[in-house]
């Protein structure tokens, strides 16, 4: 049989002595810095976390809405926005005298028509926005207040080709909306219409922005208009589109209804191209546009072919007004405008928007395609007359 060793004792320690001594030279050389490093981490991730939330929260504040004061989860809350703007959205009645139908060669009659619309208040000295449309050709007017108190407005001045008007009520300071910026929508954006539909006074619906610069709808003639799903009905022209932080970002103005069937389409002028109204009218009572006394119309693919066009660039002239700046510099029907200001022309809707931000006098430079060769001249831009229609 081979040497029983003593199982108490290893190189004459214990055994429990030995193993004792390796657990405490491990804790102190490898686990306890370990330790150290891993709550150092741990410490850092917690700072950086916090510093990128505030950062965040400092950026998009109206996230808050999603937390609740204990720290859990809630639904969003668009509550804070509308407090914050509704008090500046008012009712607006309107009264029209409309002729019914003589019978039998009798006088005809006339009878009051009444309708509901709304208005923002966008200055605190009582100026508030709505659509020319609620207001043009009324025999009465009335402003009924976020407080209850009810004003007869004067019209400030209007614009037909934005379908926008600028009233003033005469009754102290009064809560106004801040003003937000429509070029910063994002289509997904949410957005709260306020206003007066049916005259069910304060009525807010909610729902995102489907598209920005839709255009071509026949609706005013300078269209850059803001989509939304948002409900709006009759009642609401005029009032207030909002962002989640109760910022005025558009004026509802009309609604896509083709048939019954139709819902969820609705536009609102963006907030920037009011603004530039507003401080036109207050300045000059109307909105000064600069104007070339042309009709320009987009080129089809076959017209391209047949001028000997290669780019997708450029805009027919059907007609030129006699007389007119575009006459004086002797363009013609048929010439195809390519740049205005040396920015290539693609549409005749991006052609009447340069060219009304001109101011009359100002010079207009045109590159023009006349029978296969190009020219430069100069347009002495004229103002755009009132009654010109669209």
């Amino acid at each position: 049989m081979g040497r029983l060793l003593n199982p108490r004792s290893i190189h004459g320690q214990p055994k429990y002595w030995l193993h004792s001594n390796q657990y405490s030279y491990l804790t102190k050389e490898f686990t306890v810095p370990g330790f150290r490093s891993a709550l150092l981490f741990v410490l850092q991730s917690i700072v950086v976390g916090l510093a990128v939330a505030f950062v965040v929260l400092l950026v998009r504040p109206d996230l808050l809405s999603f937390i609740d004061r204990t720290g859990g989860v809630q639904q969003a809350s668009y509550a804070d926005a509308v407090e914050k703007s509704a008090a500046a959205v008012a009712n607006v009645y309107t009264e029209r005298l409309v002729e019914d139908a003589a019978i039998d060669g009798d006088r005809p009659r006339f009878r009051v028509n009444t309708s509901f619309a709304s208005a923002v208040v966008i200055d605190p000295e009582g100026y508030l926005v709505t659509n020319y449309h609620v207001v043009a050709e009324a025999a009465g007017l009335r402003v009924q207040l976020s407080d209850g108190r009810i004003a007869e407005p004067t019209i400030v001045g209007v614009d037909a080709e934005t379908d926008l008007a600028l009233l003033r009520v005469d009754v102290g300071q009064l809560p106004s909306i801040a003003m937000g910026s429509s070029a910063s929508l994002r289509i997904g954006d949410v957005v709260l219409a306020i206003g007066n539909p049916y005259g069910l006074t304060k009525s807010v619906t909610q729902g995102i922005v489907s598209a920005t610069g839709r255009g071509l709808l026949n609706l005013t003639t300078f269209e850059n208009f803001i989509q939304t799903d948002a409900a709006i009905n009759t009642g609401n022209s005029g009032g207030a589109l909002i962002n989640v932080n109760g910022e005025l970002v558009g004026i509802n103005t009309a609604v896509l209804a083709q048939d019954v069937g139709t819902e969820g389409i609705g536009f609102a002028i963006p907030v920037d191209l009011v603004r530039g109204v507003v401080e036109e009218i207050k300045k000059n009572g109307r909105v000064v546009r600069g104007w070339l006394g042309l009709e320009p119309d987009d080129l089809t693919r076959a017209e391209r072919n047949l001028l000997g066009l290669e780019s997708n660039r450029g805009i027919l002239l059907y007609e030129v007004y006699e007389d007119g700046p575009a006459a004086q510099a002797n363009l013609m029907p048929g010439d195809v405008i390519l740049e205005i200001n040396g920015e290539p022309i693609q549409s005749q809707r991006q052609a009447l928007l340069i060219v009304a931000g001109t101011q009359p006098g100002e010079e207009v430079e045109l590159r023009v395609w006349r029978r296969g060769n190009e020219y430069q001249t100069t347009v002495i831009a004229g103002e755009r007359p009132d009654n010109l229609g669209r």
